[in-house]
């Protein structure tokens, strides 16, 4: 059996290899590194399969973030409200920016953050939400944008995990996840569903004006070269990132539909297990498995790590600590109003997940759950 691998990039990479090796060697002829053609075509690539009138790369997911964060204008102290089950990159940015994070529940069976929640937490300092499409699907990103709309609020989907991913709304339409608030982000971190081999990330934004705004930002603030209109950033896609993601992204729904396979073995082989919870399907969205997540009941979630490990089986816990008790961002809250986040911290543990699973591998890992759970 091929050794089990949380992520299994090489085996991934050898099945391109050739489009990918060529596209980089293009790149390396053209010595056009920076904001070369590879970037603008990608970008028109990315923006036709969201269905979205504009994506914009930058350097990594967390600008992305922090650009979006920037573009919509806030001030030191406005409100943010945001998971408190997620990665730190979604707070980080906002406390680098002197605004106020407000943290949140999230729904237990979902992972997504809780609408009722979010309700509560506005104040009239409120100004954005970002809702985290946690580990492959959609927030419920209908209520919040109703949510939004009513109490005039921007709408910023961390779209990091569940690229590929749609929502359906209650007219019958599809949109893809990303493209449905104010602004969307994406990071192509390696792992990810559509990663390249460095780091990388995106927004995405059907309002020109933002659109245009942020251009600027990712540029040092530049709209024309030596005149700087207003304070930005460094954070463009390079040319070569650019190049691998323009071979990755035709396979992308390939990658998701292959996650899913993974899933639904894993599904079928907890299935009744009383100690077990399987991921939850959100009711309006897809599921595209940047994780496969189980909730372990039976109080021993670090010791079934530890088992897996002995096994050579590698196991994540996403995430050990809620982001309102981190250090750097500690925020003074009722523990009894996390109630869904604090199990989960407890329970959560993440099995492999990548395109490259087997039938033989999935047996091996789902038949050492077992064997430990009896």
């Amino acid at each position: 059996m091929k050794k089990i691998q949380m992520v299994d990039l090489q085996s991934q990479y050898y099945k391109i290899k050739n489009d990918v090796d060529n596209a980089v060697l293009n790149v390396m002829d053209s010595a056009a590194f920076i904001n070369g053609p590879e970037v603008k075509s990608f970008q028109n690539e990315l923006e036709s399969y969201l269905d979205v009138q504009h994506v914009i790369p930058c350097g990594n997911g967390t600008d992305a973030l922090q650009i979006a964060l920037m573009a919509l204008d806030l001030k030191e102290g406005d409100e943010v409200i945001t998971a408190d089950f997620t990665f730190a990159a979604t707070v980080e940015v906002i406390h680098l920016l002197k605004l106020k994070s407000v943290l949140v529940d999230v729904d237990y069976d979902t992972f997504t953050i809780s609408t009722e929640q979010i309700r509560k937490a506005i104040t009239p300092k409120t100004k954005a939400i970002i809702p985290v499409h946690l580990f492959g699907q959609c927030a419920d990103m209908e209520e919040i944008i109703k949510i939004a709309k009513e109490h005039n609020l921007y709408v910023i989907e961390d779209n990091a995990q569940a690229i590929g991913a749609e929502y359906t709304l209650s007219d019958g339409s599809v949109k893809k996840s990303g493209t449905m608030g104010t602004l969307g982000t994406t990071s192509f971190f390696p792992s990810k569903n559509l990663g390249c081999y460095g780091d990388g990330g995106a927004l995405f934004t059907n309002d020109d004006a933002l659109a245009h705004r942020i251009r600027g930002i990712v540029n040092h603030g530049m709209y024309e070269r030596y005149y700087h209109d207003e304070v930005g950033v460094n954070s463009r896609l390079d040319s070569v990132q650019a190049a691998i993601l323009r071979k990755k992204l035709p396979h992308l729904d390939t990658y998701n539909e292959a996650r899913r396979k993974a899933a639904e073995y894993y599904d079928e082989a907890f299935a009744g297990h009383d100690q077990i919870l399987t991921p939850k399907r959100a009711e309006n969205s897809s599921h595209v498995f940047h994780q496969y997540t189980l909730r372990i009941l039976n109080g021993q979630r670090n010791e079934l790590q530890k088992f897996l490990t002995e096994k050579d089986i590698p196991a994540m816990i996403y995430y050990p600590v809620a982001l309102r008790k981190q250090k750097a961002y500690f925020q003074d809250s009722n523990d009894a109003d996390f109630e869904n986040t604090d199990k989960l911290l407890d329970q959560v543990i993440s099995l492999p997940m990548h395109t490259e699973l087997d039938d033989e591998q999935l047996k091996y890992i789902t038949d050492a759950v077992l064997e430990f759970m009896k």
